[in-house]
């Protein structure tokens, strides 16, 4: 569990992104929003964060810390890039927060979560049960978009339709929960105990799917 959870977790992630978006990445490539700026560099800013996510998961699981930490420099760069990115879209595209879907709500919350989050894992980056939990629960916030693209684009969607509101919210709620509720299943096998980290980020999930569907 120690050794392989977090890059077990990681290539999920990055599978999720390529399902999400396998529309754009392959079955229909000449879509709009493939000839649109701001769209690709976004896109290719989300890949490359759960790239290197999945890198430096994999280093630091074979002890090659001198990598792991040059790597870092051009994570925050990435990080940087989906921050600025994901703020740039909201502002040309949603007009207000009445206009915007709950998973949009959640992601303009989640945004500035994930920035902190990874600006605290820097900062901790010399204590890495902190900066490890900062990293990957600073991840788990940007799902939400990708999360319900992959559903749409697997056997969920034949199994619940978009249609089936209720059931679909649930069971991406559940999904994405189970990513941050598996972080405390860590904890006590390795730490015997929740760590505050992934309780908290646990905590303001909850709180972010609150508001953003009943505001």
């Amino acid at each position: 569990m120690k050794k392989y959870y977090f890059p077990i977790s990681s290539a999920l992630l990055l599978i999720l992104s390529i399902v999400g978006f396998s529309d754009n990445l392959f079955t229909d490539v000449g879509q709009k929003s493939n000839s649109d700026p701001k769209f690709i560099i976004h896109g290719l800013f989300c890949f490359a964060w759960f790239i290197i996510l999945l890198i430096q998961t994999n280093y630091i699981r074979s002890n090659n810390l001198k990598t792991h930490k040059k790597l870092g420099i051009a994570g925050m760069v990435v990080a940087l890039g989906v921050f600025i990115t994901t703020v740039y879209i909201f502002v040309v595209i949603h007009k207000g927060w009445d206009s915007m879907s709950y998973i949009a709500r959640c992601n303009r919350i989640f945004m500035p979560s994930f920035a902190l989050l990874v600006w605290l894992g820097y900062v901790y980056r010399k204590k890495p049960d902190m900066h490890k939990r900062f990293m990957y629960v600073a991840s788990l916030y940007m799902l939400g978009p990708i999360l319900s693209r992959a559903m749409a684009h697997s056997f969920l969607d034949s199994m619940i339709p978009e249609s089936a509101e209720v059931t679909w919210d649930v069971t991406l709620f559940c999904i994405w929960g189970s990513f941050l509720i598996s972080l405390f299943l860590y904890d006590w096998m390795t730490l015997k105990k929740i760590h505050k980290i992934s309780l908290l980020g646990f905590v303001w999930y909850c709180f972010t799917l609150t508001v953003a569907i009943f505001t």
